[in-house]
């Protein structure tokens, strides 16, 4: 892939308190910098409808298979509006969370059904710009990797908890699992970021990653600021 002349999907996964946002608001700039267009987007959410469902999967009481059908729904309105036509204007695409978080949080942390929620994926991930060849996924999954005991310790000074952060450490444990699996199973999709050390080495490590991809230049010796 030649960055600059097509679309590129990046994701970003991790357990909750595994500190994506700021790389994330990082990388915008960094490829801004690079003079592509950025297309900043989240899920469960992304879109008007999509954010509606997003606040139901995080408010309302519901079991697995509902939840996961939300997330689903809320995934297909968003592939449809938003990410599909901004790789079609060849937009660099940064999602917080994509179906990695599914198979996580839903399969790993409630103990759903991988198998359902493989044929969703399926579903719900065969657009039409695919013209039938499988179907869309992120082009690298960038995985902030991080102890569950050291999420919950970060997540207890943080604001009000909503349905998942207020989960005990076990459940993180579960979904880190989770997340383990979905690497071990594709991992050329995947880099794996230790997100257990100090902010600097965290950006320097991610943003080695997509310069090792000749997506970006090679990082300097010191990463961007933390403001």
């Amino acid at each position: 892939m030649t960055v600059g002349s097509t679309g590129l999907f990046i994701s970003f996964e991790g357990i909750d308190g595994a500190g994506k946002s700021t790389h994330i608001a990082n990388l915008a700039d960094a490829f801004r910098g690079q003079g592509r267009n950025v297309t900043l987007t989240r899920e469960p959410g992304g879109t008007p409808l999509a954010e509606k469902l997003r606040a139901m999967v995080l408010g309302d009481a519901m079991d697995p298979l509902t939840e996961s059908l939300l997330v689903f729904a809320a995934r297909r309105d968003h592939l449809m509006t938003v990410i599909e036509p901004a790789l079609a204007r060849g937009d660099v695409v940064l999602c917080d969370r994509f179906t990695d978080a599914t198979f996580a949080y839903q399969g790993g942390g409630r103990g759903f059904d991988l198998q359902t929620l493989g044929t969703l994926e399926r579903w719900v991930q065969a657009t039409p710009a695919l013209q039938g060849k499988g179907i869309r996924q992120p082009d690298l999954t960038v995985w902030f990797d991080l102890p569950a005991e050291t999420a919950a310790a970060r997540l207890a000074d943080a604001r009000a908890p909503d349905r998942f952060e207020a989960q005990p450490v076990a459940f993180f444990q579960a979904v880190a699992a989770g997340y383990a699996a979905r690497a071990e199973a594709e991992p050329w999709r995947f880099a794996r970021i230790n997100a257990d050390q100090p902010r600097e080495r965290v950006w320097a490590a991610i943003a080695g990653a997509f310069a090792q991809r000749g997506w970006l230049p090679a990082p300097a010796e010191s990463g961007p600021s933390s403001s």
